[in-house]
């Protein structure tokens, strides 16, 4: 099947994309101390060499105690971080890329090293990091504040440096996600409620600040998922209503782009109709959405972390779904991790020369 759909330019605000292809964001902890280095710039310079349409950055963290829990993963504050990005972000330009950092924030999620912890408390609405398990204390609206505008400076400081969008992770069972999930957001007050829009609201507010620093015409993407890794089958919108009272404040707070994370892309959202997440987000909403879930590789990512190899697979069902504009991006994570030249492979026709992946790719920054 033709690939031409991948390769039509797209508008988004002021930033101008060659494809429709993004690099999914994946932690790689190569950054020691939280500052990314020589290797990390040559990372991202490769995929921007060789084609990506965006290069959205693993996750980074904001200015708080214990926003990240793992001490090789970098930061997106302080003066030598930035610095260090101000290196990645010239580097993915002078090879005519374009690119978002991730901006993050782990929640109540433990730490990835046995014998390091973050620098101060753990941050989560209710002091849950699963349902009806106990992990830190919830957060102060004091503390609220300060995380709302902690995200809010990263990204005017990722404007700044030059970055052309920001990404705000809002998915997988982290913080802005905690928030999101009744099952661990069970506060009273203005940052929690029975409803999916009450506890919104602090994504909202981020949201808002984040506009307010970078201004109106800078692309500003949300990534979202229904699934937490602290239970692959929860799902926060049970159906297109619930999706679009979710999505809608969302959307008028400031979300230009819905990053809609799946584990399998082609799986249909809703019964009764086989547009997935990124599919039902663009109609509920208008605005440009991301799919992402197994693209291009025959096993799921989940399987990944367990030692599961995958094998190239055919992207006709994506193609004929980004052809009738289901969605309008397409984030390629574990194949482009494998291997930088997946872009350009896939636009020549180079189909026979794609690598299957291996866990071993995790462990080393090609």
């Amino acid at each position: 099947m033709s690939t031409d759909a991948l390769f039509r330019p797209i508008q988004i605000k002021s930033m101008t994309l060659a494809n429709r292809i993004a690099m999914a964001p994946m932690t790689r902890s190569f950054s020691p101390g939280g500052v990314p280095t020589r290797d990390v710039v040559d990372y991202y310079r490769r995929r921007a060499e060789n084609g990506v349409g965006l290069i959205i950055s693993e996750g980074t963290g904001v200015a708080r105690p214990a926003s990240l829990n793992d001490p090789n993963v970098p930061r997106f504050h302080g003066e030598g971080e930035l610095a260090a990005w101000k290196d990645v972000i010239e580097a993915v330009h002078a090879a005519g890329g374009k690119m978002a950092p991730q901006l993050w924030h782990v929640g109540a999620v433990r730490t990835r090293e046995a014998e390091w912890t973050p620098p101060g408390p753990y941050d989560s609405p209710s002091g849950l990091s699963s349902p009806g398990k106990q992990f830190g204390e919830p957060m102060s609206d004091a503390e609220v504040a300060d995380a709302v505008d902690a995200f809010a400076k990263a990204a005017g400081a990722a404007k700044a440096l030059g970055f052309d969008s920001i990404e705000l992770h809002g998915a997988h069972g982290y913080l802005i996600d905690q928030f999101f999930w009744h099952g661990v957001n069970v506060r009273e007050d203005r940052w929690g409620g029975k409803t999916l829009p009450e506890r919104s609201r602090f994504a909202v507010e981020i949201l808002k600040a984040v506009r307010r620093e970078v201004g109106e015409d800078y692309p500003v993407i949300i990534r979202l998922s229904q699934w937490k890794q602290q239970d692959f089958n929860v799902k926060l919108a049970a159906d297109p209503k619930e999706m679009e009272a979710w999505l809608s404040p969302l959307a008028d707070a400031g979300a230009d782009v819905f990053h809609c994370s799946q584990r399998r892309f082609w799986e249909p959202e809703f019964e009764g109709s086989d547009l997935n997440f990124a599919g039902w987000a663009r109609k509920l909403t208008g605005k440009p959405t991301i799919t992402v879930g197994s693209v291009g590789l025959s096993g799921e990512f989940i399987a990944a972390y367990g030692g599961e190899a995958s094998q190239p697979a055919s992207l006709d069902g994506l193609l004929e779904r980004l052809e009738r504009d289901e969605f309008d991006l397409v984030a390629v994570g574990r194949a482009l991790l494998q291997d930088p030249e997946w872009v350009v492979k896939v636009r020549d026709g180079r189909e026979n020369e794609l690598k299957s992946f291996e866990r071993s790719a995790m462990a080393v920054l090609y």
